[in-house]
């Protein structure tokens, strides 16, 4: 990712997973599913839920005990 593009917001992220959950699982209803495409779809899927649990773990202050 470019360091000069702006960050998406966490429910941007959250949007954009739900939207990669329902297109993996339209495509995988299909007759003759491409596979390729749909391990595309889970790669970036992966990806955006890493980014979504990164945003939340920073927004948890840390205390030190």
């Amino acid at each position: 990712m470019n360091d000069d593009e702006p960050q998406p917001s966490l429910e941007a992220l959250k949007a954009e997973h739900r939207r990669l959950d329902e297109e993996i699982r339209g495509l995988g209803a299909e007759f003759g599913p491409d596979a390729l495409q749909i391990a595309r779809l889970k790669k970036r899927k992966l990806l955006v839920k890493d980014r979504i649990q990164q945003m939340v773990d920073a927004s948890i202050p840390d205390i030190i005990a």
